[in-house]
């Protein structure tokens, strides 16, 4: 599903200008502004960091990250990118493990597919490894890792697919009208890439997740791995719209080439490891009706859960944290509503309100 353009089609050329050194992925242009550049640095300051370890590339050996995380790797699990099997030496292994909603919203994984499902998550992860500085691939021998991930009371054992996570090429287009050499009327078509939240496409391998942790097989280095499943919910399906009222940031939908915009909307479901980021902007909102909305028909009527509403603006964090049960729209509309009434909070008051998502 594509998503709303959040420029007209006459695009300024001041727009044009600012967007001519966009890049794709993780080297996409940061804010300019100080509002966006508030709230990156935010995203920076906390997000977690990967943990670095070293095995002998002969032996292998079993890794623990900080979160309790075992990643298993096997004898000769390595090789240089021009094939050649690395035998002997030290190997640096980088890994990066999330399993709680509020890491997943620091690092901007949350739980969402490209086509616009649900998912409920058993753990993600990235490994990279080198070996004095050169770069490794895996020798055709995946690694294993077991993730502390908590099914719940109820949980049983069960099979879950495997994910690999993708940032969508979003290159859209806009015309800029003007004049040409002889002063005649005439227009040019140009393409940008916005910047898009990670999503996960699903790949080939079989994880398994029991009540207390899940297990499942990584089959490359430097690519995201989530061991997810479906959100299956039979109940009807509506569109969410999240209202910001006066407390959203223009500039969310003017940089367009920025993960972290302004303001931001998130949704956790209750009880499940669902942790959804609504990045579609309304468009011609009518006043104090300024926010994001999710895919279209994709969120059960019924859902419990809890949104989180984030804004930097003049140089202040504003949020709400709250618990709302999705309904059915109303008569002769198509979507349900959302108002929020965010009040200021410091950088350790939104920190306490992201971590609060682990527990809901």
């Amino acid at each position: 599903m594509k998503r709303n353009l959040f420029f007209a089609a006459a695009t300024t050329l001041l727009m044009a200008a600012s967007m001519t050194s966009c890049k794709k992925g993780a080297d996409a242009v940061l804010p300019t502004t100080k509002d966006g550049k508030k709230i990156t640095e935010f995203f920076e300051k906390h997000q977690r960091s990967y943990e670095t370890f070293t095995v002998n590339a002969a032996t292998g050996g079993v890794i623990t990250t900080s979160k309790g995380s075992k990643l298993t790797i096997p004898a000769g699990a390595f090789k240089k990118l021009n094939g050649t099997v690395v035998n002997s030496g030290n190997v640096k292994v980088k890994v990066l493990d999330i399993f709680n909603p509020s890491d997943m919203l620091l690092s901007n994984k949350p739980t969402i597919t490209t086509s616009g499902a649900m998912l409920e998550s058993f753990g993600e992860i990235r490994v990279d490894a080198t070996i004095n500085d050169t770069v490794l691939a895996l020798n055709d021998k995946p690694l294993m890792v077991v993730m502390p991930v908590n099914n719940g009371a109820a949980g049983q054992q069960r099979e879950i697919p495997m994910w690999n996570g993708v940032e969508p090429d979003q290159i859209q287009e806009y015309v800029m009208n003007g004049h040409n050499h002889v002063n005649q009327p005439t227009s040019v078509t140009h393409q940008i890439f916005m910047a898009t939240t990670l999503q996960w496409e699903q790949i080939a391998g079989i994880g398994t997740a029991t009540p207390t942790q899940s297990s499942f097989p990584i089959d490359a280095l430097g690519q995201w791995r989530n061991c997810d499943a479906l959100y299956n919910d039979p109940r009807p399906k509506t569109t969410v719209l999240g209202y910001f009222g006066n407390g959203f940031n223009p500039e969310s939908n003017e940089n367009v080439n920025s993960y972290m915009k302004p303001s931001m909307l998130f949704f956790k479901t209750k009880t499940t490891n669902t942790l959804l980021r609504f990045t579609t902007g309304i468009l011609n909102a009518a006043a104090g009706k300024d926010g994001f909305m999710s895919y279209q028909n994709s969120i059960p009527v019924g859902q419990e859960g809890t949104f989180l509403a984030i804004t930097s603006m003049n140089d202040k964090f504003y949020a709400e944290l709250k618990d709302v049960t999705i309904g059915a729209p109303a008569s002769g509309t198509t979507f349900f509503g959302v108002d929020f009434n965010m009040t200021e909070v410091t950088e350790s008051g939104l920190l306490s309100l992201i971590n609060q998502l682990d527990t809901k």
